[in-house]
């Protein structure tokens, strides 16, 4: 890419990632306001962008799992797209997962990404080792797993691709919905309790086949 059409790539993602942060009720604590979480969150734009695309998610190496909703009736996380071979980053430009939710068009688009952080001593009772990025912000857990075999582990939602009004870093973000479970099997769901942590519910009872 020309140099000058790159520098205003970035240019128009760092805009839409002040833009962002802006936007919502989020408390100030929750926006970045020092010049490297805002470059940080600039990677993560930028880093994500080509799986708005769900195929290239896929290919990746991002595996389909249930779409998540709140009990309590705070929102949907909507459809975890997991990669194992990055939980534990801190790289901005690497998420471990992937946030979809389903468009009015029958494709699922992106909606936000997550990052994956496995607890070190695999108990629910202690946080010594609770990581933090873009700029401090702190991440939720240390929770179960979402799915048979994932340990304990922190994870911090950040939602890029789809305003959450109750902020950048929340992690029920209540525009996202999941669709309704079939009435005669009822929603199955995945724990994703924790010290800091609602139940997450799961509301279809597979992952999607990778198309």
């Amino acid at each position: 890419m020309p140099q000058r059409p790159l520098r205003t790539a970035v240019t128009l993602v760092a805009t839409a990632a002040s833009l962002a942060l802006a936007a919502g009720p989020a408390p100030a604590a929750d926006r970045p306001a020092d010049p490297k979480a805002m470059r940080d969150l600039v990677k993560a734009y930028l880093a994500s962008v080509k799986y708005r695309d769900e195929k290239v998610a896929l290919a990746d190496g991002y595996v389909p799992h249930q779409c998540s909703s709140d009990p309590a009736g705070h929102g949907s996380m909507g459809y975890h797209y997991f990669n194992e071979s990055r939980y534990g980053s801190l790289d901005p430009a690497k998420p471990a997962a992937l946030l979809f939710e389903d468009g009015k068009d029958g494709r699922r688009r992106l909606a936000g990404v997550e990052w994956i952080v496995l607890d070190s001593d695999q108990n629910l009772k202690t946080s010594k080792d609770r990581p933090s990025m873009f700029g401090g912000q702190k991440f939720d857990g240390p929770m179960p797993g979402h799915y048979p075999g994932m340990p304990i582990h922190y994870d911090l939602h950040v939602w890029l691709w789809k305003q959450n009004p109750n902020g950048l870093f929340d992690r029920w973000n209540p525009r996202v919905k999941c669709p309704a479970a079939p009435a005669h099997t009822g929603a199955s769901s995945t724990a994703h309790t924790g010290p800091s942590s609602a139940a997450h519910t799961g509301s279809t009872g597979k992952a999607r086949a990778a198309r």
